[in-house]
């Protein structure tokens, strides 16, 4: 019997459909990521092959429901109006779901140069910053209209075909039909739990991965694997010899650990006078290092931040821990390495933490997280609310009440003169920051901001008349509003009596793009970060290797304080200081030591490289048990330490001790 002409005519077209605009969707893909792909036959043959692979077991998936319905639907209903009703119903709104998710697939790629991932699943919690932020990027009523339209004349075509006739009038024998559906079942079954996204992950080049996979089996992957305990899913060593090891490390002058066993609380003391400046942290969205004059960029998109950077502390060789916002958070809160799967940031029990606002609480400031969008978005507000911060944002979802232990003040519409989807425009942000400033120094009160921007985030809009760049023409013109904005803050803050005894930082939360040839590519993990202190103006560049979670510990020691620390983070300006780094994807977790690059995966894999910053090169090759040992230490015992509230706030309430 000629399957066209059967029960399953409609679903086997819609198959064939499928996998040839899985292939279309592949190959522009591909056609886009030429150069970084690094193709050849043998990628080719990977690309389409697995990509194949992933497409049938997808396709398999979403006919698996109908086949059962084709499989037990009684003969004498097939020609039914109920039957007719239903195919072109379910027809024309899965192909309308598929329409949208190729479509999706291709935004989502333009972004982060990835298949569907965690973020995707992410994001359908936040409903309204992203359907906002795709209505501002797109003409979305325009392609909405298509979308429809294209599934219209999509289902017209097929009916023109007869599919739809053929299988209304087709008598399939049960036999046939228990094969068919059979056989599609089957391949769901084995799909689901057999296959996996580790198939299309063999390759050093993240393109060629990335390109096997299919989007929809990667979210509902992404989606299953949303949790990944260290402890069952990578390598690990004796406890007690991973601590042994972190402690080693964690030894600079001036520690001494409290107790033995499975902890890092430990005092860090130092001899001079201590400094008791403000400090407002600007945490920069998406902001790589490649986009300022300081790390070679000859665009000009940064002169304030240029010349903020040749009169400050600049960091010229800073890393990032992760990819998200939520783990710059995470980094720069509490100073620990990325564990796998979410963010500190978004887990629970994650309140009461050991964090760099509670140093500051010790030393008698005021600690405040001041957010130009809604901070219910990636829990914000329950993780720096629950940890101490008093929190300035934009609160527009009034469904939402936010239960922490601390005060909110909400940005009110008269103090808002621009906003698009993530929020408002970084100037009125930081009209923001001084008034709280404002108030606190009117009370006699230190203070600690810690501040996150949205504007340099697609859709890239902001105040028109502000710079020579048009208001969403592209990334180039969010940088440069980013840094305008910054340099109208400093001005106006420049009035202001607090100003001269203020430290600003700015720092970048993350890169603009995590993607690259490798797996985990270490230039896209490359930020800015520059402390200036207006009334030292010692300028200075810190050349060493090192991590976002070694800010603060090299601050405390610039200010010269004497404080307790459960932090993974190190004085970078320490004798002895050993530079490495952490970094990592949800999965993937990276340790670089020198020129010894050391990867974690689930399933307990370990790679090791040699790698060279310079040419940016990772080659395989066989590293010491001591390296080894070093990274597995810093990640299991980082996730040890908050599994058990080792990373919990136990030090007494009081005055910072010197």
């Amino acid at each position: 019997m000629n399957i066209f002409k059967s029960r399953y005519s409609v679903l086997f077209a819609f198959v064939l459909f499928f996998i040839g605009a899985s292939f279309l969707i592949r190959s522009v893909l591909l056609a886009g990521s030429i150069g970084k792909a690094e193709i050849n036959v043998v990628a080719l043959c990977k690309i389409y092959g697995l990509g194949l692979m992933f497409d049938i077991a997808v396709a398999a998936f979403v006919v698996a429901a109908y086949a059962i319905y084709l499989l037990l639907l009684p003969q004498r209903l097939n020609r039914s109006l109920f039957n007719r009703i239903f195919t072109y119903t379910f027809f024309f709104i899965v192909l309308l779901l598929i329409t949208f998710s190729f479509f999706a697939e291709i935004t989502f790629w333009q972004e982060f140069e990835s298949r569907f991932n965690f973020i995707a699943v992410d994001y359908l919690v936040y409903t309204y910053e992203v359907i906002n932020n795709i209505n501002e990027s797109y003409p979305l009523p325009i392609l909405i209209s298509g979308m429809l339209a294209f599934c219209l004349l999509l289902t017209g075509f097929f009916y023109k075909r007869r599919l739809f006739a053929n299988s209304f009038n087709s008598v399939t024998p049960f036999k046939k039909r228990l094969i068919y559906t059979g056989s599609i079942l089957f391949i769901a079954f084995i799909a689901g739990f057999f296959m996996s996204n580790h198939f299309a992950e063999k390759s050093q080049n993240h393109y060629q991965n990335e390109l096997s996979k299919a989007g929809i089996f990667s979210f509902f992957a992404a989606f299953k694997n949303n949790e990944l305990p260290y402890d069952e899913f990578y390598k690990q060593i004796d406890n007690k010899l991973a601590f042994e090891l972190l402690r080693s490390d964690l030894m600079q002058p001036g520690t001494v650990f409290k107790n033995q066993g499975e902890t890092i609380e430990r005092f860090i003391k130092d001899s001079g006078q201590p400094l008791r400046p403000n400090v407002i942290m600007v945490t920069i969205e998406s902001f790589s290092a490649e986009f300022m004059g300081a790390f070679g960029n000859t665009q000009k998109l940064t002169p304030v931040l240029d010349s903020v950077a040749a009169a400050g502390i600049l960091f010229t060789n800073m890393y990032a821990t992760g990819t998200r916002t939520v783990r710059g958070m995470e980094a720069l809160s509490l100073a620990v390495p990325p564990t796998p799967g979410s963010s500190i940031v978004r887990r629970p029990n994650n309140n009461n933490l050991s964090t760099v606002g509670n140093i500051f609480k010790q030393a008698g400031y005021a600690r405040s997280f001041v957010y130009g969008g809604d901070g219910y978005f990636d829990n914000m507000n329950q993780f720096f609310g629950n940890n101490g911060y008093d929190v300035v944002d934009r609160g527009r979802n009034i469904l939402v009440n936010d239960q922490f232990n601390s005060s909110r003040t909400i940005i009110p519409d008269s103090q808002v003169h621009f906003e698009n989807a993530w929020g408002i425009c970084d100037e009125d942000l930081y009209d923001a920051v001084i008034r709280n400033a404002d108030s606190l120094y009117k009370t006699d009160k230190l203070f600690y901001d810690f501040v996150m921007t949205t504007s340099n985030h697609r859709p890239y809009t902001f105040p028109a008349g502000k710079i020579n760049f048009a208001s969403g023409s592209g990334r180039e013109g969010a940088i440069r509003y980013t840094d305008y904005a910054i340099g109208a803050f400093l001005q106006k803050a420049k009035a202001k009596a607090w100003f001269n005894n203020t430290v600003f930082i700015f720092v970048a939360d993350h890169c603009a793009s995590s993607a690259g040839k490798n797996e985990i590519d270490i230039t896209k993990y490359h930020i800015p970060c520059i402390v200036y202190y207006p009334a030292e103006n010692k300028p200075q560049q810190i050349k060493l290797l090192c991590s976002q979670i070694d800010l603060y510990p090299t601050l405390f020691k610039c200010l010269h304080w004497s404080y307790e620390s459960n932090m993974f983070g190190k004085d970078v300006l320490a004798p002895g200081y050993v530079p490495r780094i952490m970094l990592g994807t949800y999965q993937k977790l990276a340790y670089i030591k020198s020129d010894s690059l050391v990867i974690l995966s689930p399933q307990q894999k370990v790679e090791t490289y040699l790698y060279d910053f310079k040419t940016n090169t990772q080659v395989y090759s066989k590293l010491s048990n001591n390296v080894i040992n070093e990274a597995i230490a810093h990640y299991q015992t980082a996730y040890y330490l908050f599994k058990n509230n080792g990373l919990k706030q136990t030090y007494e309430e009081g005055k910072l001790q010197q």
